[in-house]
């Protein structure tokens, strides 16, 4: 199996490439700016180029291609938006014709801020999509780009996502930032109004090629299996950190001005892909577990 991962040197991008060579897959990879260090065939590439990405695909020759590169900095997007619409809605689309037109599997990786947080419920793969930002509507054009191109195309949304970068082994996103601040001491103000289903990088890359490798097509919502707030999790994280809980602080999504809106309840309802793989998706918990276990 030839797999090409747009984005290899991204948090979840690095676990894909782990995750296909621990298959003994052949893995070749792209990035924008920085290389990351696996000892694969790499290209720089910028998604804004995506007309010549047909280039990429003679020169790998891959079987399928994983598209986790995008613009995930969701106030950047909210004042470059026509930068954001580039990048996650029109590249996405171009990349997917180029590998229909070469016969290749395309694989790509959406969000769960294409949502509007108001159900106050899961949501499932088929509920009603309603972005409240710039980045969530980028995400939900190149979903229907990619689809448009694609008909059978596998789509995934993630939230929140946190893990070990696989190209330098250390700890990144939101446990790395609350880890940090509790080891040298300073208070941790965490939300708690704001519910989530966090996704772990690691256990998202085995997902999507467990789903891949049985021709899974369509919308699959990957994440843990728990709603959790930042709160929640931080008190996770501050269990393994050690003595610390005391500096974790109670705070709102009101308490901070940001140029995007975030919605106040994203969690995603797992249930398909736990069916369509046959078993349970972790719990935050059994994933905080299994990162400390592999830091140590």
């Amino acid at each position: 199996m030839q797999l090409l991962v747009v984005g290899a040197n991204g948090l979840l991008g690095s676990n894909v490439v782990r995750a296909g060579q621990q298959r003994g897959w052949c893995i070749c990879g792209t990035y924008h700016s920085t290389q990351p260090g696996f000892d694969i065939p790499l290209t720089q590439f910028d998604l804004r180029e995506h007309d010549s990405f047909d280039d990429i695909l003679s020169k790998h020759d891959p079987d399928v291609v994983v598209n986790c590169a995008a613009m995930t900095d969701v106030d950047r997007c909210e004042t470059n938006p026509e930068q954001a619409h580039v990048l996650n809605g029109d590249a996405p689309g171009g990349l997917a014709a180029h590998c229909d037109a070469n016969d290749v599997d395309f694989v790509h990786i959406s969000t769960d801020y294409v949502f509007d947080g108001v159900e106050g419920e899961p949501y499932n793969e088929s509920a009603d999509t309603n972005p409240v930002q710039v980045y969530g509507e980028s995400k939900l054009a190149g979903e229907q780009a990619v689809t448009e191109e694609i008909t059978d195309a596998l789509v995934a949304r993630l939230s929140f996502v946190w893990g070990i970068h696989r190209s330098g082994e250390e700890l990144t996103g939101f446990p790395a930032w609350v880890r940090d601040r509790l080891r040298s001491g300073e208070e941790v103000p965490l939300f708690t109004n704001q519910w989530v289903t966090p996704t772990r990088a690691g256990q998202a890359a085995e997902t999507l090629l467990d789903l891949f490798e049985r021709d899974a097509t369509g919308f699959f919502n990957i994440a843990c299996a728990s709603c959790v707030t930042p709160y929640e999790f931080g008190e996770m994280i501050a269990n393994h950190v050690g003595n610390s809980e005391e500096l974790l602080r109670e705070g709102s999504m009101d308490d901070i001005e940001r140029d995007a809106t975030r919605p106040a309840y994203t969690c995603l309802d797992v249930e398909n892909v736990e069916s369509e793989l046959d078993r349970p998706q972790p719990t935050l918990r059994e994933d905080v577990e299994a990162v400390w276990n592999a830091l140590r």
